[in-house]
This record gives C-alpha cells, sequence and structure tokens, in this order.
C-alpha cells in the first residue's frame, strides 16, 4: 500500500532515534503532501540539518499539490468534524489519490471513517 506521509512523520524520520522510519519515508512509492512540505520547511526554528534532510525527502518523494477537487473535499471533512486545516487537506489529498496517511498521531484522522490510517510506531 502506499502512504501519503503526514508532517509529524517526516520530522520524527529526521532525528535519529526514530531512523526505522527512513524505509517508509524514503519509499519512492510514498508521497509527501504540499501542506507537509509547507508545514515542516517553513518552521520558523528548524535547523539547517533538518531543512537538507526534508528537503531532500520530499525531492525523493514527490509532492502531491493542493488541487480544487482537494479543497473541495477537505471542506466538505471540515463541515463534518472537527479538524485542523491541514489535516483537512492531507486527508483530502489521500482520499483524492486513493492514499492511506501514515502518521503518529492517529486521533487526527480517525474521524474520517473512508480514510485508511497507518501508524508506524505501533506496528
Amino acid at each position: 500500500m502506499a502512504y501519503l506521509l503526514d508532517s509529524n512523520l517526516l520530522i520524527y524520520s529526521a532525528d535519529a532515534a526514530h531512523a526505522f522510519l527512513r524505509p517508509l519515508v524514503q519509499d519512492p512509492a510514498n508521497y509527501g503532501s504540499a501542506v507537509s512540505q509547507v508545514e515542516t520547511l517553513g518552521f520558523h526554528r528548524l535547523v539547517l540539518a533538518d531543512k537538507f534532510y526534508l528537503e531532500s525527502i520530499f525531492t525523493l518523494l514527490g509532492v502531491l499539490p493542493v488541487s480544487q477537487p482537494i479543497i473541495e473535499r477537505a471542506t466538505v471533512l471540515r463541515q463534518q468534524q472537527r479538524m485542523t486545516l491541514g489535516d483537512a487537506l492531507i486527508a483530502a489529498t489521500a482520499l483524492e489519490y486513493g492514499l492511506a496517511v501514515a502518521t503518529r498521531n492517529m486521533s487526527d484522522f480517525t474521524p474520517v471513517v473512508v480514510l485508511s490510517v497507518y501508524n508506524p510506531f505501533v506496528s
């Protein structure tokens, strides 16, 4: 199964303590979201080593854009349950592309019952 990698997973994977995530994050069958790119690389206290790491990950994975159908789907998701804008856009992107979301924050996505969610920290 291919995954859309949530921002938190990408951040964790930069830490040597979570190196077990790197095969998942470096698998070119998986994707990043434009939202995750902004969330991770836009962090105001991002250290240079993590910046280079994340930039290389996004180059390897490829970044799925936020299209009009994704915006419309995210709008419906936010109307149905309380979700942050970023989580709604990531969930909508995964649904639009037929991907599961890989995340440590399962509770952010479990309200979306039609979405497959995977937590590599417990599997």
